[in-house]
């Protein structure tokens, strides 16, 4: 065999033989590549895609231990499913609940609510036996009534105007139409001396109103002006103060607070007021002061004895007239866009009722919240 020794003398067709084969599996090399990015890229995107692990499951789980109150188990179990597990607690699916206009409606996590449907129900472990009646108390595991009866609300930072309506169970048809006709966001107020109490709160619990006792209070110029029946005065001794106020306490239950009728007087005294805040706080009631007397002691009784608190900054029906009553509720809601929030009172008058109901429906188009009065309170046990 010829050694072919020079590049020229080879024959034509061998050196581009295994020149084209090397070049084929250069020209193979990106292709390879290309299909090889394609194929992590794919892979990656399906992983990405997945709904689980790395996507937020649509239920919430939340855990309940086995030491939860029973009455706490039932204010979830209505809009949930449950099913135990090996460790013991339960998992609890929740459909959290629309408040009006689409918000959703919160709680505060240490507060335990009751449940909306069984709201005109009492809770048996907030209630011992006072002998003329059932007495609020605080439960075993340190529930309040204050917490427990209070109405959720949405929790939101905006302006917000709390509205309480008393006098109702004196009249039965201005307690109908008071219950029927304002906006379950106004807290309710009934007399101790009413007539079917238990039957009103009821009916005011389901429809979804809060509500609070009145409590009758010495005023300056007792018994020329009087209260009316059990009206816990300053001459009277701390015992006999104490069983008037509890005759009050017993008249219906499911209440949050109690608020003074009139009371200038009793007010003023801190013998007087130190005695009926102590009870309050240890039966979990909070207090609300109208804002009648500008010498009212109630803010630093409350304090003192741990009452959650509120102070009325204006009744809106001094003048029963509507014109009138608008305008302490547009000065009510000119109050709150100031501080963040308002507290009125005022009676179940007829024109009251219509003023109220009215002035709402407009306030919330004004982005005004209506309010239970325990949202503003000022709670001693919370900081």
């Amino acid at each position: 065999m010829v050694q072919i020794e020079k590049e020229i003398d080879r024959p034509l067709g061998q050196a581009a033989r295994r020149e084209g084969r090397r070049f084929s599996w250069l020209s193979k090399g990106p292709l390879l590549a290309s299909l090889c990015i394609v194929a992590v890229v794919a892979a990656s995107a399906s992983i990405a895609l997945r709904q689980k692990p790395f996507r937020t499951p649509e239920v919430v789980a939340v855990s309940i231990p086995e030491t939860v109150a029973p009455s706490t188990q039932q204010a979830v179990q209505p809009n949930s499913t449950s099913a135990p597990t090996a460790s013991g607690p339960a998992i609890i699916r929740v459909n959290p609940p629309a408040g009006e206009n689409g918000l959703v409606v919160i709680r505060d996590p240490s507060a335990v609510g009751q449940n909306e449907r069984i709201a005109h129900l009492p809770d048996k472990a907030l209630i011992e036996d006072g002998g003329s009646g059932p007495l609020p108390i605080r439960a075993a595991d340190g529930r309040r009534p204050f917490d427990v009866y209070a109405r959720a609300w949405s929790g939101a930072r905006g302006a917000r105007v709390a509205i309480v309506i008393g006098g109702l169970g004196l009249s039965q048809t201005g307690t109908q139409q008071a219950i029927g006709k304002l906006p379950p966001e106004v807290t309710l107020g009934f007399a101790p001396q009413g007539n079917s109490l238990g039957r009103w709160m009821q009916a005011a619990r389901r429809e979804g109103h809060e509500i609070v006792m009145q409590v009758p209070l010495e005023p300056f110029d007792f018994p020329n002006v009087n209260p009316g029946r059990n009206t816990l005065t300053v001459d009277a001794s701390s015992d006999e103060n104490l069983k008037n106020l509890r005759w009050t306490l017993s008249r219906t239950t499911n209440y949050t607070a109690v608020m003074n009728y009139m009371g200038a007087r009793f007010s003023a005294s801190p013998e007087a007021m130190g005695t009926m805040m102590a009870e309050l706080g240890k039966r979990g009631i909070g207090y609300i002061d109208d804002g009648s007397s500008a010498r009212s002691l109630a803010p630093e009784q409350a304090l003192k004895n741990g009452v959650p608190f509120a102070a009325g900054d204006a009744i809106i029906d001094t003048v029963q007239d509507r014109g009138a009553i608008l305008n302490k509720l547009d000065e009510l809601e000119r109050t709150a866009r100031a501080k963040g929030f308002a507290i009125g009172t005022g009676s179940a008058f007829d024109v009251t009722v219509d003023a109220v109901t009215s002035w709402a429906s407009e306030a919330r188009k004004r982005g005004i919240e209506i309010v239970p009065i325990s949202a503003v309170a000022s709670d001693p046990e919370r900081g």
